[in-house]
């Protein structure tokens, strides 16, 4: 039978790896895999040593805060794949974590593949000399990435992204509405505050303060809130009760593709939530917040090498979702962002041709590509 390891650490990783899993199992029914998987993963049949919620750490501080934890649980999936190893790992995004993780395993003699590329090219860039010392292929899912890697002696190979290939080009809005229990007049806001405990302690409070100001601007407004898990739901509603407890928020578990799709305009965290917000031709306003000496460090040591924090907006090379970080997080900001995009049909119809450009651009049946790249590397 054949065997893959497989290691995601936060919501999105699931996605792309169940993704990567239904399509290795097309071709190979009996296939085994097995190592840390969120639900998705396991839906597809993933068996998973320990929670996945174990890994979701974000920032600097938030890292030393959990870290022997963390080298722990390294320690432990090095162990037991030595001990039972497996035809390939594949370690999904988290290079933080996975790339040191695979460079043990590939010294131990097993192949290994990384799904999802390291913005080496937008930040730490030596980190690419460890990249080569941890991977025998690198699967990348934006299209400027493998030349970049080939020309850094990283075997590397695009496969496009999963999500491109996952959300439709033309969005059912009165269908997602009709879903989630939603009217079907009247607008609505996404906030999306993160799918990490941290980023949702963080940002929960900045975002719903903007929810009450735009209230205030625009009575007729609904929001609602997807919430990957049953302790950020408690997390953020133990805020929302504190700051703005009468305020027409719908929670929702999980479900975050057809809150977008229902949604007017969404306020999002960075992270992969722009892309799918990319990707459902949605108007967005981007905020962020990190520890502030893990912010203090990136901003003195020069780690970051992009303009934009936002892949959204990295793939358009303009700021079509205006971007608010760290001390500009606030409402009296991320409300007027907001309700502008309400106010203005004519910029959202522009913003909304140019993801469908990049929609279009990025798909590339992505999950099967990985899948035949993977069988490939086992059979050579």
């Amino acid at each position: 039978m054949l065997c893959i390891g497989i290691v995601a650490n936060e919501a999105s990783g699931d996605i792309l790896g169940a993704a990567l899993a239904r399509e290795i199992r097309k071709r190979v029914p009996d296939v085994r895999f097995v190592g840390v998987a969120g639900p998705r993963m396991q839906e597809e049949g993933c068996e998973t040593l320990f929670a996945m919620e174990r890994l979701s750490v974000m920032g600097l501080m938030e890292v030393l805060g959990q870290l022997r934890e963390l080298l722990g649980l390294r320690r432990e999936l090095v162990r037991y794949f030595v001990e039972n190893p497996p035809d390939v790992f594949i370690g999904v995004d988290a290079p933080d974590f996975n790339l040191g993780l695979e460079r043990r395993l590939r010294g131990a003699g097993i192949r290994t593949v990384h799904m999802v590329s390291p913005t080496v090219w937008a930040w730490r860039p030596g980190r690419v000399k460890s990249i080569r010392r941890s991977v025998d292929l690198m699967l990348s899912v934006f299209p400027f990435e493998e030349t970049f890697l080939r020309e850094h002696g990283v075997p590397a190979r695009y496969v496009g992204h999963p999500l491109a290939d996952e959300i439709p080009l033309e969005i059912d809005r009165a269908g997602a509405r009709r879903a989630l229990g939603l009217p079907q007049s009247g607008s609505i806001v996404a906030l999306l505050p993160g799918s990490r405990t941290g980023e949702v302690e963080r940002l929960a409070g900045p975002f719903i303060e903007t929810a009450a100001r735009c209230l205030a601007a625009r009575s007729d407004l609904r929001f609602v809130v997807p919430l990957v898990n049953v302790r950020l739901r408690e997390r953020f509603s133990q805020t929302l009760e504190q700051v703005a407890p009468h305020l027409p928020i719908t929670l929702v578990d999980g479900r975050s593709r057809e809150v977008l799709a229902a949604a007017d305009v969404v306020l999002t965290a960075s992270g992969t939530a722009t892309l799918e917000t990319l990707l459902s031709k949605r108007p967005m306003v981007v905020a962020y917040r990190v520890h502030p000496v893990s912010y203090h460090l990136v901003k003195q040591l020069g780690l970051v090498k992009v303009p934009y924090i936002a892949m959204a907006n990295l793939l358009a090379e303009k700021e079509l979702a205006p971007e608010f970080i760290q001390d500009r997080c606030r409402a009296d900001l991320l409300a007027p962002a907001v309700l502008a995009f309400l106010d203005d049909p004519q910029r959202v119809a522009e913003i909304q041709a140019e993801y469908r450009r990049i929609h279009l651009w990025l798909r590339q049946d992505a999950a099967a590509s990985a899948a035949q790249a993977v069988l490939d590397l086992i059979g050579d």
